[in-house]
């Protein structure tokens, strides 16, 4: 008798252990959802970043790349291949970078497009969240963004000058190196053009710029950024906080308000600068389950279009 009380003590033990296991493996992928005081269990919303370039050369950006015509026909094939495999993802929601406050003109163009009365800018928006949307018989877009007209809290841009403090006090080597090479120009304005030396498949290219290492090392570009500035000055602190940081939260921020239900798979399309951040937010949040795009563009036995 004591041998077989032993036995179920230990098979008790080994069933507790079992359930620990599973339910620790579960919750990963679960969310606590508070209804009257009793808590129920409940899958996790799903997004997933797609990183992209700008497809138009904007020159917003200190170092711009040169782009050539997305809407030319060998392009569209390329897109029509990434937007293929992008559907296997089935998103229910599509953002794009495209602040709340003019999103009424986003939904308005997604809305003739549909009506074939919109023909598809030079945007990612347009070329590949567009296509998918309209595959998915989704009725609008999302805009997730923070870049309002108006900044409501004042900025002294001056406080936060990183490259001009850089400059002045010989701490230029914080900042990232800029590009060197024949295909390397600058214009009157300093803006720094990249002319790029190879033809480079649109997949590819997707697949490339979204790798994790990629993202890292384009954050702690900014991080070791952020060291400019000395004694009680801090403009390169002061950026990171108070402009890159707060926008990227933000970000974060009107994600969370497009969520309506632990169902939803949103696709969120942003230029690749802003992934590593955002991802470490919803990741930090607990309240998402964050796939990778790799998971649908890297994948053996694509065909050339």
């Amino acid at each position: 008798m004591k041998v077989l009380g032993k036995c179920q003590v230990y098979l008790m033990i080994l069933f507790v252990a079992v359930l620990l296991t599973v339910a620790t493996a579960t919750s990963d992928n679960q969310t606590d959802v508070s209804t009257g005081g009793v808590k129920q269990m409940a899958q996790k919303p799903t997004i997933m970043i797609l990183g992209s370039w700008h497809f138009t050369s904007s020159g917003l950006d200190g170092i711009n790349t040169k782009t050539d015509d997305v809407r030319a026909p060998k392009r569209q094939r390329e897109i029509e291949q990434v937007v293929e495999h992008l559907k296997e993802f089935k998103p229910t929601k599509i953002a794009v970078e495209v602040d709340p406050s003019r999103c009424d003109r986003e939904i308005k163009n997604y809305q003739g497009y549909l009506n074939g009365t919109y023909a598809l800018g030079p945007y990612e928006g347009d070329q590949i969240g567009y296509r998918l949307a309209k595959e998915f018989g989704h009725s609008r877009m999302y805009c997730v963004d923070y870049w309002p007209e108006h900044w409501p809290i004042p900025i002294d841009r001056e406080l936060m000058d990183t490259s001009g403090f850089a400059r002045t006090h010989n701490q230029e080597h914080l900042l990232q190196p800029p590009p060197t090479g024949k295909n390397v120009t600058r214009d009157a304005d300093g803006k720094i053009w990249i002319e790029p030396e190879k033809y480079e498949p649109m997949i590819d290219k997707y697949i490339r710029i979204n790798q994790p290492e990629s993202r890292r090392a384009d954050h702690q570009g900014y991080i070791r950024a952020a060291r400019v500035g000395l004694d009680d000055e801090y403009p390169g602190a002061n950026w990171l906080v108070h402009s890159w940081y707060a926008r990227n939260l933000k970000i974060f921020v009107n994600i969370t308000r497009i969520t309506e239900s632990t169902d939803d798979r949103i696709l969120l399309i942003i230029g690749a600068g802003h992934v590593f951040l955002v991802q470490q937010f919803l990741e930090n949040s607990g309240d998402y389950i964050v796939e990778s795009p790799l998971k649908y563009l890297d994948t053996k036995g694509r065909q050339t279009p």
